[in-house]
């Protein structure tokens, strides 16, 4: 599969683009852009006009000097219409803002995450089985994951927190079932230890205490990716190891737990920041999508077929333009996986489309 060089979407200078979200805001059966715009305390949406290209964007505040690092696009409020959950870095705390109807949001509503808690990641989805989306979110700071209830109305309780390990420093997270238990597992990228942690569900919403698997010696485990990469029905582990400039891959025994990682290198001092799994030839096999901060590049490593991965191919994101986030989804049409990043340090969205 190859890919049309980027066009690339301004979202204002000295606004530093961190993360990305993609998600039909307004209805219209389009993926839209969502993203954090670290620099500017704010949130920016990007409607897409159908072919793949896109409006400019209309920005939200999440608060002075709070530093939005992550966001994600869940419906949280039981109206069928995604909603923006936003991991304030700086404000210690997590954001929500109300989709109005028409893919435009209402003022963002706030929940503590903890003094200095320095929250880099949330992810919502359903942990206790209610049918209401809930949200997990990485405390880096304070080395453990916080558990926001949802009251069905869009509003949370407050965090129940659970450790990650002393000095851990959860920077990703993630919720899928990785045990076959049908309840929605808590898996989070370890910066500062270099590990990735498995927090198992009990099934109410309360979790195991966390299983780590070590990256390696300063590999500065950034981001993680869950899904079944060699057809035996697990969901299996990738790591963007950004201090070692490799991709890990550790296969679930189908338990919930884990073996040992493979690596796969993404360059001398690359930078892998951001991953994700998507079959983006065709042939029902889960490729690897990694964003390369300090190469400048997106690196797609194609999948043998049995779980091992080809060497990295790249797309340029454009000189010092330090991709922070990759998404990958079809977004006009085609039937054909494209790849959207945040270009950190050229202050725009990157599209590459797939030919």
């Amino acid at each position: 599969m190859a890919f049309t060089a980027q066009t690339t979407y301004s979202t204002g200078s000295g606004s530093g683009p961190v993360s990305l979200s993609m998600t039909d805001v307004n209805s219209d059966t389009k993926p839209d852009i969502i993203v954090a715009l670290y620099d500017q305390y704010t949130v920016g949406v990007l409607f897409n006009f159908g072919n793949g290209t896109f409006h400019a964007q209309t920005t939200y505040s999440t608060g002075i000097m709070s530093y939005p690092q992550r966001v994600a696009g869940v419906d949280v409020n039981g109206d069928s219409k995604p909603d923006i959950i936003v991991a304030n870095n700086n404000g210690n705390n997590v954001g929500v803002l109300f989709n109005a109807g028409n893919g435009t949001f209402l003022s963002q509503t706030t929940y503590p995450t903890g003094s200095s808690s320095y929250p880099p990641s949330a992810s919502a989805a359903d942990v206790n089985n209610d049918n209401k989306s809930d949200i997990v979110v990485a405390n880096q700071n304070l080395g453990n994951v916080g558990v926001l209830f949802n009251f069905g109305n869009g509003t949370f309780r407050s965090q129940t927190t659970y450790s990650t390990g002393n000095n851990a420093g959860p920077t990703s997270v993630v919720l899928v079932d990785v045990n076959a238990d049908g309840q929605r597992d808590i898996i989070i990228a370890n910066y500062n230890e270099g590990s990735v942690g498995v927090l198992l569900n009990f099934g109410n919403g309360t979790f195991r205490p966390v299983t780590s698997y070590l990256t390696g010696n300063n590999s500065k485990a950034r981001s993680v990716s869950i899904v079944d990469v060699n057809n035996d029905n697990k969901p299996d582990i990738i790591v963007a190891n950004y201090g070692i400039n490799n991709i890990g891959v550790l296969f679930n025994f189908g338990n919930g737990t884990f073996g040992p990682q493979t690596t796969y290198s993404t360059g001398n001092n690359s930078g892998p920041i951001s991953v994700a799994a998507v079959d983006i030839n065709g042939d029902n096999k889960p490729d690897i999508i990694v964003a390369n901060y300090n190469a400048n590049n997106v690196g797609v490593l194609y999948n043998a077929g049995d779980g091992t991965f080809l060497p990295q191919t790249t797309c340029s994101s454009g000189t010092t333009s330090h991709p922070q986030s990759v998404s990958v989804t079809d977004i006009n049409n085609d039937s054909k996986p494209d790849i959207i990043v945040a270009n950190y340090g050229a202050d725009n969205i990157g599209v590459l489309l797939a030919n």
